[in-house]
């Protein structure tokens, strides 16, 4: 019965070390994207560059940004993952595919109504009728 009262416990333990860890990593990553593209603004010829791969590479930088800031918020607030967050991360990264792969009208216009409840989820996330943190 001891051993049942201390999971979890033991399993919040090791949570927050694996996402310690994902934090490092993910670190590391937005470290090696911020050098990329500054390379890429500064090192590279006009006729080298490629501004759909820059933009993409921009929104690769933002999505491990709002990872982290997760990450660092999850910490903040005594283990707990604020909803709005998921939400920025989702429509970064449906604003990565409409410009990645922007090819089918009728596709770009779907994932414009995910955004569009993603925003209005947003705004019901942010109201103070469910908005539980300090």
């Amino acid at each position: 019965m001891k051993y049942i009262e201390k999971l979890p416990s033991f399993l919040q333990m090791i949570l927050n070390i694996s996402l310690f860890l994902v934090g490092l990593i993910l670190s590391f990553l937005l470290l090696k994207e911020t050098w990329s593209i500054f390379s890429y603004v500064f090192l590279y010829t006009e006729a080298d560059k490629n501004y759909y791969e820059f933009t993409e590479e921009l929104l690769v930088f933002f999505l491990y940004f709002e990872f982290i800031a997760l990450i660092v918020k999850y910490f903040k607030t005594n283990f707990h993952f604020p909803l709005r967050y998921f939400i920025y991360i989702g429509i970064t990264a449906v604003i990565r595919l409409i410009i990645v792969d922007h090819d089918d009208a009728k596709n770009t216009f779907w994932w414009s109504i995910a955004i569009l409840v993603m925003v209005g989820s947003l705004l019901i996330a942010n109201s103070k009728l469910i908005k539980r943190e300090n």
